[in-house]
């Protein structure tokens, strides 16, 4: 699943990818791929979601706003 919004999201929220990667149980590395365009898993992306505390939906929109 594409994510193009992780990196707005964890930016809003003043988060290092470092720091995302903990709080969501997820290697670093599957967050900079995510903010790079790839692809990664459903479950992922839910576990970011749920450590950002959006809906998976809202890091899959094409634009969110920041807050």
């Amino acid at each position: 699943m594409l994510v193009p919004n992780l990196r707005r999201v964890r930016d809003a929220r003043a988060l290092t990818q470092e720091e995302l990667a903990d709080r969501a149980g997820v290697s670093r590395n599957t967050i900079r791929r995510a903010e790079q365009g790839e692809q990664i898993r459903q479950s992922s992306v839910r576990k970011l979601a749920r450590a950002l505390r959006v809906s998976p939906a809202r890091l899959q929109q094409p634009t969110v706003s920041d807050d």
